[in-house]
């Protein structure tokens, strides 16, 4: 596949490594890639021999920084209707029901947090860092938040939106928090990612699917009722795009700190 992604897939195995391919963008998603990953999730539905994926993303500096800035992304004028890029860039949302384990390597911001948030589990190295830069660019988290809530105590996703670019969630916090479920030395994220989808993936694919199923049947409702209400949200409370730009634009780099 061409654009933004790489795909692997062991056929000895049964494992399929997807891989954001923008690192000159810090593997940011434009609407072509997410495009590309949706296609990607659909087809792994009806590949038997895809028995369980990994999601990375290429480059020592990031997993993903969400959305591309630079993508054009017009939305209708009422305040009731959003169009949101990254909605459908996850497995879940493509009702991909194989499972899926990320592994994360430097940066994971704001639109991450989709593919983060519908992967089974999270494999980070030590380079990691997690942060929600929207309410620093007048933005609402609104997805991005219902996702982490699933994942994370109350008052952790509340510091992380509300504290925005200032503050970085490290790889070693987030492992303490529960978003991370095991942390790696530098650069050994996608092996131990791999080797556990290795061994998922080794099992009866009906049983898998199912136990998938089952988890998230645990959570659905509520994480379903919560996204329902996010897009009038990110449009009543977001600042026009061009006053969003000039925060951008005036962002001071390495303005942080991490715990």
């Amino acid at each position: 596949m061409s654009g933004g992604l790489r795909i692997s897939r062991a056929k000895d195995t049964g494992v399929a490594v997807l891989t954001l391919d923008r690192p000159a963008r810090l593997n940011a998603i434009d609407v072509a890639t997410a495009r590309e990953l949706a296609a990607a999730w659909q087809a792994f539905r009806f590949d038997d021999a895809v028995r369980a994926v990994v999601v990375t993303g290429a480059g020592e500096r990031a997993f993903c920084t969400g959305l591309d800035r630079a993508a054009e992304v017009p939305q209708p004028d009422s305040p009731f209707m959003v169009d949101d890029p990254l909605l459908r860039i996850g497995p879940k949302a493509n009702d991909l029901w194989k499972p899926v384990v990320a592994a994360v390597r430097g940066m994971a911001c704001g639109g991450a947090f989709y593919l983060l948030g519908e992967a089974e589990f999270v494999v980070a190295d030590e380079t990691a860092a997690f942060f929600d830069p929207h309410t620093t660019y007048g933005m609402v988290s609104a997805y991005e938040s219902v996702y982490l809530a699933q994942r994370m105590p109350f008052g952790e996703v509340a510091r992380m939106a509300l504290m925005g670019t200032a503050e970085r969630i490290s790889a070693r916090r987030a492992y303490e928090v529960g978003l991370v479920s095991e942390l790696t030395p530098p650069g050994k994220a996608l092996a131990a990612a791999v080797a556990c989808a290795t061994v998922i993936a080794s099992y009866p694919s009906d049983a898998v699917q199912g136990t998938v199923r089952a988890l998230w049947q645990a959570q659905e409702a509520t994480r379903a009722a919560a996204l329902a209400h996010a897009p009038q949200l990110v449009s009543l409370g977001n600042l026009p795009g061009e006053r969003q730009a000039e925060l951008f634009a005036a962002r001071r780099p390495g303005g942080f700190r991490t715990r």
